[in-house]
């Protein structure tokens, strides 16, 4: 039976749900619910927006140092973005083994050095398109075109809530703006709005819009912002009910709800200060900037990262079951995202060591708490960045081959899975190239839910996050 069957089966319709959400908070759902048992339970995925450069971070290529300054000569016709087929460039940053893998990373991503046995390296992954919002909108929805659930969607939708008082879905964006696609990469499309992810802006001064009265309003107060929000509440359910079958109202009246019972939790969830100083520098927050200072550098930069991984991780802490964590945004020059087309050490540097601080930090967190072992953490980006050189400093996309990582949750760390071709252009083998379909089943295994069951009926169709794609990457599981 699958989930639509079982909802409806359960009690049918909204009530089919509610059942099940209760079910599934105390366990019932376990064996029943679930396509096998899970090894992970929820999931941070921390997105590098513009294209990061494999090559020069994580895919180690000596044959770049060899040749570098060298014609690059590929052996077929090469479709470029930007024309970025100059000479071939050397890795921008040295690297050197890490940990009993001997993983070899760049001197940028150093912090990640200490936890790399716990990281699952997937060296093949190929995109379709070169084109950023596609390519984005393809790791994010398993589509290359909008209009499809993101992935934290489909978690949601699957899974349900471990918490009452905060979103399932959280999205943590670069506080400069949004990325390729802007909401879209979270957005629920067919699935009942509730399941979208809840934008929240960690040290900003109003981190989480429209949570609280607007500052003006000095008339409203608690007791009748709550009288407020109930009368909506009573109106809505009345008008609800003379309209069955209208999830688009129900999922208002949960956001309402929802909305009420955040403005205790929220706060509280965002709030760093009663984190102990050991945990604050472990993250990179003892030195007291801001991360809205205007210049790019990498004590901005580590402030800002660190900052949203520490309020990602205590948000997996207090239920949340999808987050989110962006770096990078669309808005153009300066760069400030992973789009490195002019200068790779220049716009890289900064941003790849705010993000191994801060991902290392989170990694370690997760494992002092024993939350490592039931949370899975994937690092991507929409495509790498080509071997080539352009103009001189910089290089063009490269959806042909880039790099992603994950670990905890049942996935086996220390290892390397699907290796790339001397240069980091293509798979080494090219017959058999990880696609984020089989990263996107991977990851639904891990949570208990064969990717193929998990679907919904759309415009005639049966939708699921991995299209008619996917296998479960056995290598990758302990």
């Amino acid at each position: 039976m699958n989930r639509r069957d079982f909802l409806w089966h359960s009690g049918g319709g909204l009530g089919g749900i509610a059942l099940a959400t209760l079910l599934g908070r105390d366990g019932a759902l376990a064996n029943g619910g679930l396509h096998h048992a899970p090894k992970a339970k929820r999931v941070v995925q921390l997105f590098m927006a513009g294209g990061a450069s494999h090559v020069d971070l994580f895919d180690y290529k000596p044959e770049l140092v060899k040749r570098h300054g060298q014609p690059a000569e590929f052996g077929e016709p090469v479709e470029a973005f930007q024309n970025g087929l100059g000479p071939w460039l050397r890795p921008l940053w040295e690297f050197k083994p890490y940990g009993r893998s001997g993983k070899r990373l760049s001197e940028v991503v150093a912090p990640l050095g200490d936890v790399v046995d716990e990281l699952a390296f997937v060296h093949n992954m190929v995109g379709k398109t070169g084109v950023h919002s596609q390519g984005t909108l393809l790791q994010t929805t398993g589509f290359n075109r909008p209009g499809f659930p993101g992935m934290g969607c489909w978690v949601s939708y699957g899974l349900g809530s471990m918490n009452e008082n905060l979103p399932t879905f959280v999205v943590l964006p670069d506080h400069r703006g949004l990325a390729s696609n802007g909401t879209k990469n979270w957005d629920s499309a067919f699935l009942p709005a509730q399941h979208q992810g809840t934008v929240i802006y960690p040290g900003a001064k109003n981190p989480i819009e429209d949570l609280f009265p607007d500052e003006r309003a000095k008339f409203v107060t608690p007791a009748g912002d709550r009288a407020g929000i109930d009368l909506m509440t009573k109106l809505n359910r009345g008008h609800a009910a003379t309209r069955a079958g209208d999830e688009r109202l129900d999922a208002r009246i949960r956001s309402y709800e929802l909305a009420a019972r955040m403005q205790l939790a929220a706060p509280e969830a965002l709030d760093l200060s009663k984190e102990p100083a050991h945990v604050l520098k472990l993250y990179g927050l003892d030195h007291g900037k801001s991360a809205f200072d205007k210049e790019i550098n990498p004590v901005e930069e580590t402030d800002y990262f660190g900052r949203k991984c520490l309020v990602a991780r205590r948000l997996l802490d207090r239920g949340v079951r999808f987050v989110q964590v962006w770096s990078g945004n669309d808005n153009g020059f300066p760069r400030r995202n992973w789009d490195s087309h002019e200068d790779v050490k220049r716009d890289h540097g900064p941003l790849a060591y705010g993000m191994a601080r801060g991902a290392a930090a989170l990694i370690a967190d997760l494992k002092r708490l024993g939350l490592l072992d039931d949370t899975i953490v994937l690092w991507t980006t929409e495509f790498g960045r080509m071997p080539s050189s352009q103009g001189g400093k910089g290089r063009d996309h490269n959806p042909y081959c880039f790099t992603n990582w994950l670990c905890g949750g049942g996935v086996k760390g220390g290892v390397t899975h699907g290796p790339s071709d001397e240069f980091g252009y293509k798979p080494a083998d090219r017959k058999h190239p990880t696609e984020v379909y089989d990263l996107h089943a991977t990851i639904l295994h891990l949570l208990g839910i064969d990717h193929t069951k998990l679907t919904v009926r759309h415009d005639g169709i049966d939708r699921r996050l991995t299209d008619v794609h996917g296998h479960v990457i056995p290598e990758l599981l302990r």
